[in-house]
């Protein structure tokens, strides 16, 4: 079987050992390929899935990615765990060791300079949903005959959308606050796209989805700080995820693994 080159991350050399049992994609445990002082951590990978045109269409396979984006996943984590990994995208395979240290080579200082500004710091994603009342969700009934039972259905209706937009405002202005200080204290941050409910399967609405870049150092009074602040929002969800690597500050080289963190 023809096998190719699987590439989950660049990093420094590290001394800790990984898991003795961790696997990764296609379920063979990663190796590290050193390189002018750089460690790529790589396993190999049959061609037949991972070559150019069936990897192609494995891509458009949910159950097919999401399986190999948490196998990818879980060699970033536990890299994650020893040292300071440089994510690559998923799905970045090279035909064998000679090409993974030609890319390392050409594209040698900007892997050092990413490394430098990541070193030794996490990446804490936080997310603020609506939480909708049952109330909320329950549309008003349809009017009986009459024109008091019309009036009261159209009274009950507009009651509904205003307590809905108070919630909504609510919602935006505390997130809108919550950014601002978690900015404030973090090195670095991004904001994203506001998570589908229908992918994420999350309930509420999704109104602030941030990753903020902090020093390892600093993690626990980050997370002491997000709890503090959750405490004064009723009827709003702050979920704190992390720490991760740093994918959302990687610029270029990394894309974030379509799976739930």
């Amino acid at each position: 079987m023809t096998t190719l080159r699987y590439v989950y991350a660049v990093c420094r050399p590290f001394r800790s050992a990984l898991q003795a049992q961790l696997t990764g994609v296609a379920g063979v445990p990663p190796k590290q390929l050193t390189h002018h002082g750089l460690v790529a951590v790589v396993s190999t990978v049959p061609e037949a899935d991972f070559g150019e045109a069936p990897l192609r269409a494995h891509l458009e396979d949910l159950d097919w990615l999401t399986v190999t984006a948490r196998a990818h996943q879980q060699v970033i984590d536990a890299l994650t765990a020893v040292t300071t990994p440089l994510p690559l995208r998923l799905g970045t395979v090279f035909r064998d060791d000679s090409g993974v240290r030609t890319m390392m080579e050409a594209r040698e200082e900007d892997f050092r300079r990413v490394l430098d500004r990541l070193e030794g710091r996490v990446e804490w994603g936080v997310k603020v949903f609506v939480e909708r009342e049952p109330a909320q969700d329950a549309e008003p009934g349809p009017p009986e005959h009459g024109a008091q039972s019309g009036r009261d259905y159209l009274r009950r209706r507009r009651m509904q959308t205003r307590a809905h937009e108070d919630v909504w405002q609510r919602a935006t202005e505390f997130a809108g606050r919550l950014h601002e200080k978690l900015s404030a204290f973090a090195e670095d941050s991004r904001l994203h796209a506001p998570q589908s409910a229908a992918l994420s399967g999350a309930s509420g609405q999704n109104v602030l989805n941030a990753a903020y870049l902090v020093p390892r150092a600093d993690s626990e009074e980050f997370v002491e700080l997000v709890d503090r602040e959750k405490d004064d929002a009723p009827g709003i969800r702050v979920e704190l995820t992390g720490p991760w690597a740093a994918y959302s500050f990687t610029g270029e080289f990394a894309e974030e693994p379509e799976v739930e963190r």
